[in-house]
């Protein structure tokens, strides 16, 4: 037993069901050993780190970033709770090169809920581990329907956590002591929740399975920057001409610029809806504009101005540079269109679909999970030439299917290729 599970307060060690009338959870107000002072200087960097180096166990680890307040998802606050070492809460923007506490814990499993949300912001500081253990990606392995940290941690444990500082600006400075004692408490049972649910998966036959996704999840390479990103703004739907394209384009364009020099969320720059609107309507001049919803009283009249002039950009593009209607694919073209242009796709497809859902009910796991749906979907457009299991197993490596998955999927996807091929 390690030093954290010795003075832990007493939680379940099996899951608990998620029938409201069971045993109301325990409130978890205050972490064990109190809210831990913020790190901001070198030396207790230092300190910190010699401390969690010689500590024993699981290392649980977790970031909070300002989404939906600041431009980027860097992080603002690093938490960390290991056997031996207790809490410690780190403030990146004192401290942003983190890489000798990264170091000094590469060879420990780090626990965190949500791991591939953390990762990106930690390893910009120089925490990336090599071994990881996903609390969420287990809870959906395990078969829960709900796997926020605070329902996990509450089914699971049977504790509940305060979760009302969660979409905070943590960029603020100084932070608050309430929202100092809330995040100290999301890693305050993050061991123990491991704990639990790596017994569950080894009940249920599937911690194997859950080890090579938290591996997947570890050399998982960077995203590759979006294609057009500005064609996911909300409510493109709405926009069917090019012209309009023209000045969605340009609008997300110049409001991207602006709120990456101001660090602002975009959306507090000029919302989508805006957006569309302008594209919409297309407005000739400034008081056309400010009678749109939002460009209205709140706004100055230069700020109008820059965007009319961005408006005024696309209105004068000639025909040939206006952006084409639809995004270019990636991959197959949306599955609604195929029974039309590709009927023997989506026969396949249906087939494969119906396999797929009713292997992951009996396994009582998501089927996004099981088998992701763009997976399925390439392997049912572009079939391999011969139907077998070799060449299926192939193809589906080829899209980053993992073994569990293989062995789990493979016979029934070629029983349904082979059951919608065409006759000779």
């Amino acid at each position: 037993m390690t030093d954290a599970q010795e003075t832990a307060p007493a939680a379940a060690t099996q899951p608990r069901t998620e029938d409201p009338d069971s045993t109301a959870p325990i409130p978890l107000l205050e972490p064990r050993e109190g809210v831990p002072p913020v790190i901001t200087t070198a030396e207790e960097l230092a300190r910190v780190t010699a401390e969690f180096a010689a500590g024993s166990g699981p290392v649980a680890v977790d970031a909070e970033r300002a989404s939906g307040y600041r431009y980027g998802q860097q992080a603002y606050l690093i938490q960390l709770r290991r056997a031996g070492a207790g809490s410690a809460l780190i403030d990146p923007v004192s401290c942003p090169d983190l890489t000798s506490l990264g170091v000094a814990l590469e060879s420990t499993e780090w626990v965190l809920h949500a791991a591939s949300q953390d990762l990106p912001c930690l390893r910009e500081i120089g925490m990336a581990p090599r071994v990881v253990f996903d609390t969420e990606l287990a809870g959906r392995l395990a078969g829960f329907a709900r796997v926020g940290l605070g329902a996990i941690v509450e089914n699971v444990l049977g504790y509940a956590l305060e979760k009302g500082h969660s979409a905070v600006d943590w960029s603020t400075r100084p932070l608050p002591e309430p929202w100092l004692r809330y995040a100290a408490l999301d890693v305050e049972l993050l061991v123990d929740l491991r704990d639990a649910l790596a017994e569950e998966l080894r009940r249920q036959g599937k911690l194997d399975w859950a080890l090579q996704e938290f591996a997947a999840i570890v050399a998982a390479p960077p995203p590759a920057p979006r294609k057009d990103p500005w064609r996911r703004t909300s409510g493109m739907h709405k926009v069917r001409r090019r012209r309009q394209l023209a000045i969605v384009r340009e609008l997300w364009t110049a409001r991207d610029e602006l709120a990456r020099r101001r660090d602002a969320s975009p959306g507090r720059v000029l919302g989508d809806a805006a957006i569309i609107a302008a594209a919409l309507n297309q407005p000739s001049d400034v008081q056309g504009l400010a009678a749109l919803s939002g460009f209205g009283h709140r706004m100055s009249r230069r700020q109008r101005e820059q965007w009319q002039a961005a408006i005024d950009r696309a209105r004068a593009l000639p025909e040939e540079e206006l952006p084409q209607l639809g995004q270019p694919p990636g991959g197959p073209p949306p599955p609604r269109s195929w029974a039309d242009k590709e009927p023997a796709a989506a026969a396949r497809l249906s087939a494969a679909r119906a396999a797929v859902t009713a292997r992951a009910g009996e396994l009582n796991l998501p089927q996004e999970n099981l088998l992701t749906p763009d997976t399925v979907r390439r392997l049912c457009w572009e079939p391999p030439t011969e139907i077998s299991r070799e060449t299926v197993t192939s193809a589906l490596r080829g899209y980053g299917a993992r073994e569990w998955q293989l062995e789990q999927t493979v016979d029934l996807l070629v029983t349904a290729l082979a059951a919608t091929a065409p006759a000779d």
